[in-house]
Order: structure tokens, then C-alpha cells, then sequence
């Protein structure tokens, strides 16, 4: 769902129509002068109002059945302050990570710009809807950082609760693992609760089939679940994809050669054609592997490289 929504210039504005509305409604026809100047105001700040753009927003549902809902009649004060919170925290990282923005510690980067606003609560089970952060329109959309960050919160509820450990990967792949904790301390604080949810946004949606399946999801998000390390290789660099970031490194004799992604942070992956094609180095690759998957690769720097 879409709607549209008021930039702060256009609240703004808005607020002094109102104002000057009030004002000249006060001033007596007898003061030509101060009414025409009252009047000129007016009508300038209406047809400013009415050239502004509208921001596109968006609109997302997140339902709670378990222990601390009832139906659909109510829902636990307490969990539901903060299952709330813990999304709007999960969404926040998320789409910090998505803009590349956030690091292993500190403030969540533009985190007044990325907040849900709650608008009304959602019936079917209980809970709540939220308008997603507005985007400016265009004659060409695109899905905005907002949507991309509740489709990727999605995502990885409806691939750890169904899908394999290296589909799971592919998500985390994209996302800092700072941002992934956050969407686990979500489903952890359902778990402890013994409730579960459904997750809403235009034309895809996905709901826990029940306390177990959530439960599963949660566990599978787990840090430990998780393995992160640094390897360094020796090796060929054969060649970088700059569209779609990937590389491939040929090891010594017939050890085989490693395919993955080159990190955010190398602004021109390009760059590594032009100057380690072909040539002996050593390659610093961040190792990622959820479960029993496959080790993911992302190459972080060949030999002295400052990315």
C-alpha cells in the first residue's frame, strides 16, 4: 500500500495557512489594507503548497498471535512495547547496513530518518501497521532503502524458518552482522514470550506457522551459528566482475580457485584488473558460513591494497 505523505517543508507551510487563515478571519472587512496584504499571503502560500511534491510512503503490518495476544482483541502492554521497539531497532540497522553506513559499534547511522511511525493497529491476530519512511516520488521507481530493508527483514524470517543454511547466507551476505543481531533479538524476545508473528508489506508477506518454527528461525540466527573469520591465501588474482563485484583467485597447483565478492569498501573493484591481474600476492578474504553451508568469500585486500 501507498501513501502519500507531507515533506517538512510542505507541514510547514501548511501550519502558516492555517495561522493566516485564522488571522484574517479576525480582521474586519472595514481593514481593506491589512486583509489584501493577509489575503496576498495566503494565496502565495497556497500555491506553494500546491507545487511541493508529496513523499511516497509505504505501508507495513507486523501481527503477533502466542501467549500474549487475545485474538484479536488485545495484546500484552508490555511484550508489545517491546516487540515494537526491537523491530523498529532491527529495521534501523538493517537499513543502515543496506546504505552501508553501519559499523561494528556506535550509533545506528541515520537513525532519526529510518523510523516507523506507528498509525493504527492491525486486526486478524493483533498488532500494529506501520508507515515506512517516505520517499520522494519519480517518473521512474525503485524500491526505496525502506522497503529494501522490511523485504530483507522478510527474507531472513521466512528463509531460517524454511530455507537452507546457504540461502539464509546469501541474505546475511548483503547485511552487517551487527544488523542480523538486531532482526535475532527480535525473534528472541518473541521466543521468551512463546509468541510469533506475521510480517506484511504490499504483495509479499510471511507468517511462523507457530512457536517451534520461530523458535527455529531465532536459534538459526545465533552468533554461534554463525562463523566469521579472516584467511589469507596465496595465490593468482584471475579476474574481477565490476558490475556485480565478484573475483576469482587461482591457488597454487591444482588447489583450485576461490569465487566470491570484493568488499563495499573497494570503491573500484575495477582497480584490481589493473594492477593484480595475473600477478602473485597474497589475498585477505573475510570467511562467512551459516550451519552446515558453504563458506562464503569476500575479498578484503591483496597484499598492501588500501581498499
Amino acid at each position: 500500500m501507498e501513501v502519500f505523505t507531507m515533506t517538512n517543508e510542505a507541514l510547514f507551510i501548511a501550519s502558516e495557512i492555517k495561522e493566516l487563515e485564522v488571522l484574517l478571519a479576525s480582521v474586519p472587512a472595514e481593514n481593506l489594507i491589512e486583509r489584501m496584504s493577509l489575503e496576498t499571503r495566503l494565496a502565495n502560500a497556497r500555491e506553494a503548497l500546491a507545487v511541493l511534491p508529496a513523499q511516497v510512503s509505504q505501508k507495513a503490518r507486523l501481527t503477533f498471535r502466542g501467549r500474549p495476544v487475545i485474538g484479536s482483541y488485545g495484546i500484552a502492554a508490555d511484550f508489545g512495547a517491546k516487540a515494537t521497539g526491537a523491530f523498529s531497532d532491527a529495521f534501523a540497522a538493517i537499513a543502515a547496513a543496506l546504505s552501508d553506513g553501519l559499523q561494528d559499534m556506535g550509533p545506528i547511522p541515520d537513525r532519526s530518518k529510518n523510523q516507523l511511525l506507528i498509525t493504527g493497529t492491525a486486526i486478524g491476530s493483533f498488532g500494529f501497521e506501520f508507515e515506512l519512511p517516505a520517499a520522494q516520488p519519480s517518473l521512474f521507481p525503485d524500491t526505496t532503502k525502506a522497503q529494501e530493508a522490511v523485504e530483507t527483514i522478510e527474507s531472513l524470517f521466512r528463509l531460517t524458518a524454511t530455507g537452507s543454511d546457504d540461502e539464509v547466507a546469501e541474505v546475511i551476505e548483503e547485511v552487517h552482522p551487527r544488523a542480523v543481531r538486531k532482526v535475532h533479538e527480535f525473534l528472541e524476545i518473541l521466543v521468551q514470550q512463546q509468541a510469533w508473528c506475521t510480517l506484511e508489506l504490499e504483495d509479499r508477506s510471511f507468517r511462523f506457522s507457530d512457536y517451534e518454527q520461530i523458535k527455529t528461525s531465532s536459534e538459526r540466527l545465533r552468533d554461534d551459528n554463525i562463523q566469521e573469520r579472516e584467511e589469507s591465501y596465496q595465490g593468482e588474482l584471475q579476474g574481477v566482475l565490476p558490475a556485480s563485484r565478484t573475483f576469482e583467485f587461482k591457488l597454487p597447483g591444482d588447489e583450485g580457485i576461490i569465487k566470491g565478492k570484493v568488499d563495499k569498501a573497494v570503491a573500484d573493484p575495477d582497480v584490481l584488473n589493473r594492477e593484480w591481474l595475473h600477478k602473485p600476492t597474497t589475498v585477505t578474504l573475510h570467511v562467512m558460513q551459516v550451519g552446515q553451508g558453504r563458506p562464503r568469500f569476500t575479498l578484503m585486500k591483496l597484499d598492501d591494497l588500501k581498499s
